[in-house]
């Protein structure tokens, strides 16, 4: 980050933290029955212009009157004529937005957390594993590596979900399907009617496309149990725990590590994540991850 981006945040946070800037919702995507994606922009033209913010980081989204809960921004810094974040119906707050139509004002604090190393991926070859709604991070990402093609290697993208209906950001799945720079794999969990793609578990489907660990860095992101199967599939590669990078998501709240809820020992996820290697995992982590 540059001095000149540091001036523009510590500007952009002038005001309490705590409280959010009113953004506008633009356009919404249903996605499966269960999962909406966002398009929204900062209702303040001044701030929608100074507003930045990297791939991997993360933000508070309010519903007046109901309540906040945290999504990272699933759209690339490479694209700023919009913002996004993509939302699964599971709470008061998911229900709310949910509810929500385009015209909608909603409240917006971020961006949070640190993110995606780019200048260790920077010539790398990139294995990018992701699992249902896990691929909200991830696409911010490969859009950001996509628009700057050329300062990386090979790009493989390994997606899936229990069903053809659960898979998300089907656009973006079509055209990385068609862009020949970039290996898509797309699967699901069991044989289903009229699926004539990819069967299986991605930690599987993983092993059967068998990225080279050489120069690469993998990039997972998805629920608990999908990364939980899919660093041991990485290690069988060759892959050590350095080169294994993911998001973790636990409990965030205040989003600048003030309120407790995402501690894991010394560190808070908001604060010091939530973006972490395998290797930096595996040092104060749980086995539950």
């Amino acid at each position: 980050m540059t001095i000149a981006d540091i001036s523009q945040r510590k500007k952009f946070f002038a005001q309490n933290v705590y409280v959010p800037h009113v953004a506008v919702i633009e356009k919404i995507i249903d996605e499966t029955p269960q999962v909406r994606t966002f398009h929204f922009n900062l209702k303040d033209e001044k701030l929608r212009q100074e507003f930045t913010f990297e791939s991997g980081q993360f933000a508070q989204y309010s519903v007046f009157g109901v309540g906040e809960a945290t999504f990272c921004i699933s759209s690339s810094p490479t694209r700023r004529d919009h913002l996004e974040f993509a939302v699964n119906r599971v709470g008061k707050v998911t229900n709310a937005l949910h509810r929500l139509g385009v015209g909608a004002e909603i409240g917006f604090r971020g961006p949070y957390g640190n993110s995606f190393p780019l200048d260790l991926l920077k010539g790398k070859n990139l294995v990018f594993v992701g699992g249902g709604i896990g691929l909200a991070p991830l696409r911010s990402l490969i859009w950001n590596v996509i628009d700057n093609r050329s300062q990386y290697e090979n790009v493989d993208i390994i997606y899936g979900a229990r069903t053809p209906g659960d898979l998300c950001f089907k656009y973006d799945l079509e055209s990385w399907d068609k862009d020949s720079s970039v290996n898509m794999v797309t699967t699901i969990d069991r044989p289903f009617e009229g699926w004539t793609g990819k069967v299986g578990m991605v930690p599987n489907v993983l092993g059967e496309v068998a990225p080279s660990p050489q120069n690469s860095v993998a990039i997972v992101c998805g629920p608990p149990v999908m990364i939980r199967f899919t660093f041991p599939a990485l290690a069988k590669l060759g892959f050590t725990p350095a080169q294994m990078i993911t998001t973790l998501e636990k409990r965030m709240k205040c989003g600048i590590g003030k309120c407790g809820r995402c501690n894991i020992g010394p560190l808070f996820v908001c604060r010091d994540g939530p973006v972490f290697s395998y290797a930096e995992i595996q040092s104060f982590v749980s086995s539950e991850y």
